[in-house]
């Protein structure tokens, strides 16, 4: 199949070309001037230069493909460079259904992620504004529903070596965020990362699974572990030990109002807020019918964290 990647020079992109590739597809990517150097076997893909703005470069891109997977997602906004998440996580899914309309690519896969809502951070907010988009159409949608995802960066943004760089390295100890006054509560908040092989491997099988089509699959990893464990096996998996030293949120979270505005801070209010609500779910039926053995959470998964 010709797919068109949406976000495909991303972390999760770069795997997911790697996916395609291997199981016999072509991946068609629209990448942003200037960053052609991203592209995994370029050789071995179709580039469409342009961003997610420009309507001529997506409907090139969509132009004879059998599919369109829409993976682009960001962390934290930039407004001053147009980097926001109404635009990104919105508005760009909006542009490129209309695009798949008029192209008439029929097949949609997006990336959304667990714990969207209509009433919570913007993040999630437009996530789930993006979900009904696609719903409302009569394209052959699948929504696919990650937790937080981990695995080989190739040199991106990834949650391991960013908890790593951020708060492993540091001289700092490890803060255990606890909500109110509840100190016995530290750090004790759920995640159950996945890896991201497993998740481009999820959309990969799912453009040829007839009964991926109008289905949401939420994508866990079978390990459901505290942010103290959590940070316990990346600190184990690159070498080192912490101190780890209870934090209440609400403090973090006028730090944060304070200085999040600026790239260096590492955590802005809404990532405590949503790392407090934890981030786990079923999965166990998705991983079966796409045919896929999860991966486990451990410091052997963490290798590529000792040469970070």
């Amino acid at each position: 199949m010709k797919v068109s990647v949406i976000g495909g020079t991303g972390f999760v992109g770069s795997h997911l070309v790697e996916r395609l590739l291997a199981d016999g597809h072509v991946p068609h990517l629209l990448v942003r001037p200037g960053s052609g150097s991203k592209v995994v076997q370029p050789e071995q893909c179709r580039l469409f230069e342009g961003d997610v703005t420009d309507q001529a470069a997506l409907e090139a891109c969509l132009a004879g493909c059998d599919a369109v997977v829409y993976l682009i997602g960001i962390l934290r906004e930039h407004p001053d460079r147009g980097i926001t998440f109404e635009e990104l996580q919105f508005r760009g899914v909006e542009r490129t259904i209309a695009a798949a309309h008029r192209i008439g690519v029929q097949r949609f896969l997006l990336m959304s992620a667990n714990g969207v809502e209509a009433q919570g951070t913007p993040y999630q907010r437009t996530k789930h504004r993006a979900e009904e988009a696609i719903k409302a159409t009569e394209l052959d949608w699948t929504i696919f529903r990650p937790s937080v995802i981990f695995g080989e960066p190739h040199g991106r943004m990834e949650f391991c070596s960013q908890l790593k760089h951020d708060i492993i390295d540091s001289p700092l100890p490890v803060p255990l965020f606890f909500d109110g006054l509840a100190i016995p509560e530290a750090g004790r908040f759920q995640l159950a990362p996945v890896s991201v092989q497993d998740v481009a491997a999820a959309f990969s099988r799912a453009l040829t699974e007839p009964a991926a089509i109008g289905a949401t699959y939420p994508l866990c990893g079978p390990d459901v572990l505290t942010w103290k464990e959590i940070l316990s096996t990346i600190a184990a998996a690159s070498g080192k030990t912490k101190l780890m030293l209870p934090a209440p949120a609400a403090v973090i979270k006028v730090v944060a109002g304070l200085l999040d505005r600026w790239p260096w801070f590492p955590i802005t209010r809404d990532q405590i807020k949503m790392l407090l609500e934890g981030n786990v779910c079923g999965s166990s039926a998705a991983f079966d019918q796409l045919g896929i053995v999860p991966q486990r959470f451990d410091a052997a998964a963490l290798g590529y964290l000792k040469s970070d």
